[in-house]
């Protein structure tokens, strides 16, 4: 029952992360609520995008929807951030990473709650 479980969870994480939603915001609470260590369950989500992603990618591309040249600027942030963020991951008690983290989706989700879409876009 449990590896359903696990494999429903992948499933709904695989979607949100093709679909550009982040599936780590799904993906780790799940995993944490079966009881999963953070740091476990973060390590796992990682892991796991690296598949989920190249089949993402492979799709955004063929339809077109690259910006190579729009992308970089993040992607040059992004290396060092995520080293960054990796180390303080390991550095932090998993109470702290776990609270972090809870406040990240939270505040997150208020600011994506209260976000107009932009003009002419339903």
């Amino acid at each position: 029952m449990r590896g359903l479980l696990l494999f429903a969870i992948g499933a709904a994480a695989g979607v949100a992360s093709g679909m550009g939603l982040g599936g780590g915001a799904l993906f780790i609470p799940a995993l944490t609520l079966l009881g999963i260590s953070q740091r476990q369950a973060q390590g796992v989500n990682m892991l796991s995008f690296l598949p989920a992603a190249a089949a993402a990618l492979y799709i955004h591309k063929k339809e077109g929807r690259l910006g190579l040249k729009s992308s970089l600027p993040i992607i040059a942030a992004g290396i060092p951030g995520a080293l960054f963020g990796a180390l303080a991951a390991a550095w932090l008690k998993e109470e702290w990473l776990k609270k972090a983290f809870g406040l990240f989706l939270t505040i997150f989700s208020i600011i994506q709650f209260f976000k107009r879409p932009p003009k002419g876009r339903a």
